[in-house]
């Protein structure tokens, strides 16, 4: 029987590759650095056939001329590159994508497909970090977070939950591996709402993230100013307090929340952490271990990993 063997939780920021001789903190910076090597290594005790890399989405891969809720990559994945990220085509597993697909629509979770889908650091950074030299195929698992209306985060259990169903019920003895890459707290520079963009910064940002579809690199200098140019946000009480829960396998409350819940107590980039979510309820919410938090302003955002690993819970 197939069965999902971990989960691994990262952040992500492209800063990390760009601004790494910048970082004033670099204690905190290696500290951060190094725990991924662990959480690699995690991932190649747990021998998985494959792994499910869920994360969101930077208006590179997807634009407001079409951006679902939850998105899988059933066929061709192909990685934009940005900032330093791999690029070009990825290593996948179309049957085990399909099939799963399936599974997940018929459990009553509708995820779109993209049997040609363009991904950018939301799944990249977690596959230069955590999956670099490992021979596993990807499946990316894209989650609108940044383009209201949201999907709940109710439902983003409910398609983690589905997804370890469907695991579950494929014949092949397959080892399945969940990465969740996002979060923690971190608060974008993007327009509230990009219905209702403000002043100039804003008003580019939108028409960037309508019109870049083939040409998003011709936004990207601007976009980069605009992010250098903000001033970092963390909530590093909040991000100890979601990495607690997740040790004490209690994520599982963040499900009544709302998004505007989430951006109170965690910022715009917060948001993200619907990844782990999906990751955790795919595990089953058993007790994880933190490897490192590290809250680093020279990249904009709390930056955490961490592992649950079924075979550790009692």
């Amino acid at each position: 029987m197939a069965r999902v063997v971990l989960g691994v939780g990262a952040s992500h920021s492209t800063l990390m590759n760009t601004h790494w001789d910048q970082v004033g903190h670099t204690d905190r910076a290696q500290l951060f650095r190094d725990a991924l090597a662990d959480a690699r290594e995690a991932i190649v005790a747990a021998r998985p056939d494959v792994a499910i890399i869920v994360g969101s989405n930077h208006f590179r891969g997807f634009w407001l001329d079409l951006i679902p809720a939850f998105t899988l990559g059933v066929g061709e994945v192909i990685a934009s590159g940005e900032a330093g990220t791999p690029s070009g085509p990825q290593r996948v597993d179309p049957a085990f994508a399909q099939v799963l697909a399936q599974h997940l629509v018929e459990a009553g979770t509708e995820v779109a497909i993209s049997a040609r889908l363009q991904i950018d650091h939301g799944q990249t950074h977690a596959i230069q970090y955590l999956m670099h030299g490992l021979d596993v195929p990807v499946v990316p698992l894209v989650i609108n977070v940044f383009a209201a209306p949201l999907p709940r985060l109710d439902r983003c259990v409910q398609l983690g939950r589905n997804i370890a169903a469907a695991v579950e019920a494929m014949p092949a003895d397959l080892r399945v591996a969940v990465i969740a890459s996002g979060g923690l707290s971190h608060q974008l520079p993007w327009p509230p709402d990009w219905r209702d963009p403000q002043g100039d910064d804003e008003e580019f940002l939108v028409q960037a993230w309508l019109n870049g579809r083939g040409e998003w690199e011709h936004y990207d200098k601007r976009r980069r100013q605009i992010i250098l140019a903000a001033q970092p946000t963390i909530f590093e009480e909040f991000d100890r307090a979601f990495l607690g829960d997740l040790e004490g396998g209690a994520l599982g409350r963040y499900a009544s929340m709302s998004s505007q819940d989430i951006e109170a107590m965690a910022g715009n980039g917060g948001q993200e952490l619907r990844a782990w979510l999906v990751m955790a309820a795919a595990l089953s919410f058993a007790p994880g271990r933190t490897l490192a938090y590290a809250p680093m302003p020279e990249w904009l955002t709390g930056m955490g990993v961490a592992v649950i690993d079924p075979a550790a819970t009692p």
